[in-house]
């Protein structure tokens, strides 16, 4: 049974949508923490939170409808892959995230859950993929 047929991308992806949903949320709720590890040769912090909060949470929702998810989970990807910039800045400046700074041993720990969720919405988004829809009119 192929990934993208079986139940699995639905077990594993709504929860994971409803965490990204959840954690936009939080750049709303309460922006500081998530402002404090914008590099600052972006700028404009806020805006860099509202933006990447917002994506988070439409994005998340997008993963938990199926009509949806392979798109959600290819522009989360990127998504993830550019926030990587703050979480970097957070390693290499020694910035808190609300109040706690992370021994060198936390931060390997971060990055490896980032790979493993790059890795997971890698194989949600199929990115290397031709679309299903058209992949299986040819069968």
């Amino acid at each position: 049974m192929r990934f993208g047929s079986s139940i699995l991308p639905a077990l594993i992806a709504i929860p994971l949508g409803l965490a990204f949903a959840w954690i936009g949320s939080l750049h709303f709720r309460n922006p500081e923490p998530f402002e404090a590890i914008v590099p600052a040769y972006l700028g404009w912090p806020r805006f860099w939170n509202y933006a990447s909060g917002g994506m988070e949470i439409v994005l998340g929702l997008g993963l938990t409808v199926p009509w949806s998810r392979r798109r959600s989970a290819q522009i989360l990807l990127l998504l993830v892959l550019a926030m990587s910039l703050a979480n970097l800045n957070m390693w290499v400046n020694d910035l808190p995230f609300n109040g706690t700074r992370l021994s060198t041993r936390g931060h390997l720990v971060r990055w490896t859950i980032q790979i493993a969720l790059l890795l997971v919405l890698a194989g949600l988004g199929r990115p290397w993929l031709a679309h299903p829809s058209r992949s299986n009119r040819s069968s």
